[in-house]
């Protein structure tokens, strides 16, 4: 194949070729990514202490407005679930570990948009900070104007920091600590810095339980944040708190490669 396109004459039958065989590629990379993930197994003398009992004693035990009146709350009853038959326990040690994660993307999701809408990253720049990039752009149509390769490079990024936040001394499906992320600092020679407070800002000596529950309400208003931000940008209206101030995208935020290529099309 490989053989054919390079004695092709045709220029256009090249360009087609090669396309079609970026795409294949890159579906397969993804798709390859997915699939390396493995369950951790099941330890059965866990130490974790992880009873929907226990979530409910954590969640009222949280002195901020949400636990204090909403408390417990697992309308899908995934508490009482067995993931991949590793264990109730384990179950909800994974659901923990995923809303924390999750609260610290949307977090900064939420700080990522105010800072792109901001004319020091959205205006002009004497150095075009990428190939394509256009002053006015709102933050989706940012994303869609960096070139392909850019993109790569950000999932590959973002692939590497999950997978050495899967690299725990005790996994957090089998009594780690929910949340913790491992030092990477020194693992390979351009990680000159840890993921987790870089800078040794943090003092170890504070309250870890109630800085916790912090992050924990953080996150989940940031979820909301993020996604009210989402949906207004593509409803206008939907969110009227916020209607009028952020602007319209045509794009598909559930298509990352829009505006490069389609796999299904």
């Amino acid at each position: 194949w490989t053989s054919g396109i390079l004695s092709s004459s045709d220029p256009v039958q090249q360009v087609s070729s090669s396309y079609s065989k970026m795409k294949v590629t890159l579906a397969l990379a993804l798709s390859a990514h997915a699939l390396a993930y493995v369950a951790p197994k099941h330890n059965t003398v866990s130490v974790l202490s992880a009873t929907k009992e226990d979530m409910a004693a954590l969640a009222e035990s949280n002195p901020d407005f949400l636990g204090q009146s909403l408390g417990l709350w697992d309308p899908l009853g995934c508490l009482n679930l067995d993931f991949w038959t590793l264990g109730n326990e384990a179950t909800i040690g994974y659901l923990r570990h995923a809303e924390i994660k999750h609260g610290r993307v949307a977090m900064a999701a939420f700080l990522g948009y105010l800072a792109q809408s901001t004319p020091v990253v959205s205006g002009p720049h004497a150095k075009l900070p990428y190939s394509g990039y256009e002053p006015g752009l709102t933050p989706p149509e940012q994303w869609d104007a960096i070139p392909l390769a850019g993109k790569i490079q950000i999932f590959g990024i973002i692939g590497m920091l999950e997978s050495y936040g899967e690299i725990l001394p005790q996994h957090y499906c089998n009594g780690g600590l929910p949340g913790y992320y491992p030092p990477i600092k020194g693992n390979r020679f351009e990680l000159i810095f840890n993921l987790y407070d870089p800078f040794n800002w943090f003092d170890e000596n504070k309250d870890k339980v109630r800085g916790r529950q912090v992050e924990i309400n953080n996150g989940r208003l940031a979820m909301l944040g993020i996604f009210s931000i989402i949906s207004e940008s593509k409803v206008p209206g939907s969110v009227p708190l916020i209607t009028g101030l952020i602007p319209e995208y045509k794009g598909d935020y559930m298509v990352p490669f829009e505006a490069d290529f389609s796999i299904f099309a």
